[in-house]
């Protein structure tokens, strides 16, 4: 019988996937700078509309930019922890779903357990079974 089982990808940090991170973190971190930016922008331009309550458009932008700075907060966590992590170290990177086999005599609590997929520098290097 065939099922989906999730498969957990890891990646191991090397000085090039530690870099790439950092960018794709960095970048992150800018694009959501300049959503807050334009947010502001535009509620100072509805403001001088006058068409909407300015309480309520402040209410609104205040939590769509709060909502986005959690976000940088959240992006600066990630890559302070990156610069603490060691070179070698196996970062949880995803997970995928599987079509396995399963059979007859086969051991439950060992397809419970899984497969980890390793992954260094966009190769695949271990399948670990369950």
């Amino acid at each position: 019988m065939k099922l989906l089982q999730t498969v957990v990808v890891k990646q191991i940090l090397t000085e090039q996937s530690k870099h790439e991170l950092f960018e794709k973190y960095q970048s992150k971190k800018l694009q959501l700078q300049k959503e807050c930016d334009q947010l502001r922008f535009e509620m100072k331009k509805l403001e001088k509309t006058k068409k909407f309550q300015p309480t309520s458009l402040i209410q609104h932008f205040d939590k769509e930019i709060q909502a986005r700075q959690e976000k940088i907060k959240l992006a600066d966590f990630q890559i302070e922890q990156l610069h603490n992590l060691p070179i070698g170290s196996e970062l949880k990177e995803r997970e995928v779903q599987a079509l396995v086999d399963i059979n007859v005599g086969e051991r439950w609590d060992d397809f419970l357990a899984g497969s980890t997929i390793i992954v260094k520098d966009g190769m695949v290097t271990e399948i670990r079974e369950r």
